[in-house]
């Protein structure tokens, strides 16, 4: 490689920097096969491929491009032809790769051998990271989990074998965490099984949280659609400093923009501020770097479809630091593809002065309730939410990088000098098994379990609803404080009680020594052991581990050449795992009289329609896990949670009883909704026990990005009023009848027929966003059929 690079650097100097590079590319080229992660040695980076995309779609604009556009345009399956309008079109795309978190990947990999296909069609790779319970701590919860869901891995692990799918086991850290540190590059198109996906943006990657049928999509080498995205430009200039974190521009932009405000379009970064960003950390200085994997990571809370920053020196020493200077040096390269061109221009533009940003902590309940720190005691006090902190967690997906760890650790070690430990209980969750080894070698470990922390396993834990929490009883009214991305009701402990804030490692470990809301570490003063008073001093972290990373044990499989001689078994009698049904094809007919399940009332995210923790036990058994619809959602006929009418009894039952004695009786239902349904995690799961309990369609004000697509690809009908008002008009024993589904098409409206119990009857209007392709899904009864039908 090194001899490569010097011969390029020659012939740019005979030929001068402004000759196209492709110049230089057809005579060298085949010397630069440089491989997408060493686990892959013969799947390469292709800068060419997107080069050329590029050069076709700015001559057919015939305007400058931002870096999404670029990355996005530049995977195109047909550069030529391709309509191309932002927040209109669709799009069919080629990403390179696929990754799937354990949870989903069961009905991924369900899904994927349903299609009989013999092998993925690019990289692909699965990590066990969603089932490990925290309880104790990190070595006996990872045992613990080995063993309860021994059944789950094997299939996991040898589908993976059978298929060609990598295969991360179980406490080799986040799938996120893992994606930064092996997968994601500049100029990488990735989609992946979660919805905090969009990590990788922070290592110049457009990468994209989707369900499991959209994966299928892409392994089975089918270009995959999606809409055109917006781009909405985040310009950032100044830097931080003090107590002012990367977390806390994420968390000024959600307040911005709410959880919906980013849906159906990219976030892009850019500015003088970039300049002062790392890809996950700071300097010990007071000018810090920013993170922007965090910064990404927690796009997904405003619903946007994945965030991005441009390439810079930063990802370059990240690169190289994680094994791939060869990445790094071809990426220089190309980097005029890895950045916007000047003179682009955004639909939506934000400006963020990083020297006046002050510490943020939002929440309770949504992630998009944004508070300065110096302020939340007194707005807690206002509102009645308690001020004792019972825990502070840190780690997560978005924030459990080497300096997030030493940023906290710096805060911990002021304390421990001072002769205090945390009053609230602490809990310390690494992203990965290398950055477990890295912090335990270089003393951070020890320093925040000498302040009171927990070290729990190399996985999502209580950020994902894994957490057997015994310090309060469900109903008791309590506050964390975590470093994770989302807080909705129960969502970290099933207690619809807990108030959960988020916010920096650093300022939740000051949160956990001082042990309430009101304390703001900027200003306020701890007791000493020895009674004197003192400040903490603004954290500091590492950008990087001088010793370099240490990789720790090696949890990684690689699928065999030949995989058709493994069986992938799945018992019969097994309660988690079920091989899929087809679902049944369109009628042909308009659907008549269906019944209102359930009218949802206000805020219903995937973790009210499929709620997580103890049920993600079952993610890889469509009828069991059916049994956690809509449990979460409120009846708005009652304003009761999973108690609802059935209208063929007169009595009341839980909502997936209800279904499956309507499906028994063969009476289709809908759900109706009210705006951004299904915001959250990517979870298929959502869209598909509505389809397998007898669902036909989900009418709201708005839907959620992921969400929408996942109800499509199984079958059902995602619409939403025409007029936001005539959500008013449908009342809990109305009967419903979709009409015009036989002139289905793209753009056209559909109509909903709505028969009063008094006789009367509305018509109401109802759009959509479906496509010609996605209307032959509907019709075929799902996307897999319709994969079927096509082979």
């Amino acid at each position: 490689m090194a001899t490569y690079c010097l011969t390029v650097a020659r012939l740019q100097l005979a030929l001068g920097h402004g000759a196209r590079r492709l110049h230089v590319s057809a005579a060298y080229r085949a010397q630069a096969h440089v491989s997408m992660s060493r686990f892959e040695p013969s799947s390469f980076v292709n800068y060419e491929r997107l080069q050329s995309n590029i050069d076709i779609v700015r001559k057919r604009l015939n305007r400058p491009l931002t870096l999404s556009e670029k990355i996005v345009y530049g995977h195109l399956d047909d550069p030529h032809k391709q309509e191309i309008d932002r927040g209109r079109t669709y799009l069919r795309l080629r990403p390179d790769r696929v990754a799937m978190q354990d949870a989903t990947a069961q009905m991924a990999m369900l899904q994927f051998i349903s299609s009989g296909l013999p092998k993925v069609a690019v990289p692909s790779t699965i990590h066990c990271d969603h089932l490990i319970e925290a309880k104790t701590g990190g070595v006996k919860d990872l045992a613990r989990a080995k063993e309860v869901n021994h059944e789950v891995y094997n299939f996991l692990s040898s589908a993976g074998a059978k298929y060609g799918v990598g295969f991360w086991k179980p406490g080799s850290g986040i799938i996120h965490q893992i994606i930064l540190e092996n997968y994601a590059y500049p100029g990488v198109m990735l989609i992946g099984t979660d919805s905090h996906t969009p990590n990788g943006g922070g290592l110049g990657s457009i990468c994209i949280g989707v369900g499991g049928a959209d994966a299928v999509d892409v392994m089975a080498g089918i270009a995959w659609e999606l809409k055109c995205p917006e781009v909405i430009g985040v310009k950032l200039t100044g830097s931080l400093s003090g107590w002012t974190s990367p977390k806390d521009v994420i968390l000024k932009v959600a307040g911005i923009l709410t959880v919906k405000g980013g849906t159906g379009a990219i976030v892009e970064y850019h500015g003088p501020g970039v300049d002062s960003i790392s890809c996950t950390g700071q300097l010990k200085k007071k000018r810090k770097k920013i993170s922007m994997a965090t910064i990404c990571n927690m796009g997904a809370e405003i619903g946007a479809t994945t965030s991005v920053f441009p390439y810079n020196h930063r990802m370059k020493t990240y690169l190289e630091k994680t094994g791939r200077g060869q990445i790094a040096a071809l990426a220089d390269e190309f980097s005029d593809l890895l950045v916007p061109d000047e003179g682009c221009k955004y639909d939506q533009l934000i400006e963020i002065n990083l020297d006046e940003l002050k510490p943020h902590i939002n929440g309770p309940f949504t992630p998009d309730l944004a508070h300065p720190v110096s302020e939340i005691g007194a707005v807690a006090e206002k509102n009645g939410w308690p001020l004792e902190v019972k825990v502070g967690l840190i780690g997560s997906c978005t924030n459990s990088s080497y300096e997030d760890m030493g940023r906290a650790a710096s805060v911990a070690k002021q304390a421990l000098d001072n002769g205090l430990t945390c009053k609230a209980q602490f809990t310390v969750t690494p992203g990965s098994e290398q950055i477990r080894a890295t912090i335990e070698r270089d003393g951070y470990s020890k320093i925040l379990g000498d302040v009171g922390g927990v070290v729990l396993a190399n996985a999502c834990g209580p950020c994902i609803g894994q957490w057997d929490r015994q310090d309060v009883k469900k109903g008791e009214k309590n506050t964390i404080v975590t470093s994770f991305n989302r807080n909705f009701t129960a969502r970290n402990d099933a207690n619809p009680a807990t108030h959960a804030f988020v916010t920096s490692p650093e300022i939740v470990t000051a949160l956990a020594i001082a042990g309430t809301l009101n304390f703001n570490p900027e200003t306020d003063y701890l007791t000493a052991a020895n009674g004197e008073k003192f400040k903490l001093d603004p954290p500091y972290g590492d950008e990087l581990p001088a010793m370099d990373f240490d990789p720790g044990q090696d949890t990684y499989q690689h699928p065999p050449p030949d995989g058709t001689s493994i069986r992938v078994d799945v018992s019969p009698e097994s309660n988690r795992l079920q091989l899929l049904e087809p679902f049944d094809k369109w009628s042909g007919s308009d659907l008549e009289d269906m019944k209102v399940l359930i009218k949802v009332k206000g805020k219903c995210t995937t973790d009210h329609i499929s709620a997580a923790g103890p049920w993600l036990k079952f993610r890889g058994h469509l009828d069991n896990i059916s049994n956690n619809m809509l449990i979460g959602a409120v009846n708005s006929e009652n304003d009761a949670i999973n108690k609802l009418k059935n209208y063929l009894t007169g009595e009341y039952g839980g909502v997936p009883d209800v279904a499956r004695h309507y499906k028994a009786n063969g009476v289709s239902w809908v759900v109706v909704g009210d705006d951004n349904y299904g915001e959250g995690s990517s979870r298929e799961h959502a869209a598909l026990e509505p389809r397998h309990l007898g669902g036909r369609a989900i009418i709201v004000k708005s839907f959620a990005r992921i969400h929408e697509t996942n109800l499509k690809k199984q079958g059902v009908l995602p619409l939403t009023f025409s007029n936001p008002s005539d959500y008013d008009k449908i009342c809990p024993d109305d009967k419903i009848s979709i009409r015009g589904l036989k002139a289905f098409a793209p753009g056209k409206p559909l109509s909903a027929a709505v028969k009063h119990s008094d006789g009367s009857e509305d018509t109401l209007e109802l759009i959509h966003s479906f496509n010609e392709t996605q209307i032959e899904w509907f019709q075929a009864g799902s996307a897999l059929n319709r994969m079927k039908e096509m082979q």
